[in-house]
């Protein structure tokens, strides 16, 4: 991962402890922690237009949105981190009463940004296709041009990677029954 490590290897409830005091954002990974980096103005704007448009989207629907202010733990000791938006379907779940750190995403949403992307396809993915059981999809989102990686599972557990791209795209979730056009998704964004 190409963001800066903080701290020696720490329990998760240390990681827990120091993140809900800290003023700047921290994921972890096996007993590290590192510093979320900041984004971007075009990564902003990309996220804004998600949330706007998941947001309308879901309207009327048994799911909900979560901005990156909500943690997903991955499972009790690996990963716990900030997806740019995490959708649930059905009622949350949460780690503890804190109610911050989500166990039960159906969709995750990230914003690829040059020192993390990496990270993102890799070892993120990982952790969240293999451990987190509620999970449908994983949407990267690229800052560069107008393209979306849309990872779906499968019914017997495997990933079905598709390739979005162009203004005259759409990411289709059947998981939640939405339709994204990458046209309104890119919005105001210039390349």
């Amino acid at each position: 991962m190409a963001l800066a490590k903080t701290y020696p290897t720490i329990s998760v409830a240390e990681y827990l402890d120091i993140e809900r005091l800290s003023e700047m954002k921290h994921e972890y990974l096996d007993g590290q922690v590192y510093m979320m980096a900041g984004e971007n103005p075009r990564h902003s704007k990309i996220c804004y237009s998600l949330y706007g448009m998941t947001h309308r989207e879901l309207r009327g629907k048994p799911c909900t949105g979560f901005s990156p202010n909500m943690k997903i733990a991955t499972n009790n000791k690996g990963l716990y981190a900030y997806p740019d938006l995490a959708i649930v379907c059905g009622e949350p779940k949460y780690h503890d009463k804190k109610g911050d750190v989500l166990l039960n995403p159906t969709i995750i949403f990230e914003v690829l940004s040059p020192s993390t992307q990496h990270y993102d396809r890799g070892e993120k993915f990982l952790r969240y296709t293999n451990y987190i059981k509620s999970l449908t999809d994983y949407v990267l989102i690229s800052q560069d041009k107008p393209l979306v990686e849309h990872f779906s599972r499968q019914p017997d557990n495997s990933w079905q990677s598709v390739v979005i791209q162009g203004f005259d795209a759409v990411l289709q979730l059947t998981a939640i029954n939405v339709e994204l056009p990458l046209k309104e998704l890119y919005e105001n964004i210039s390349f």
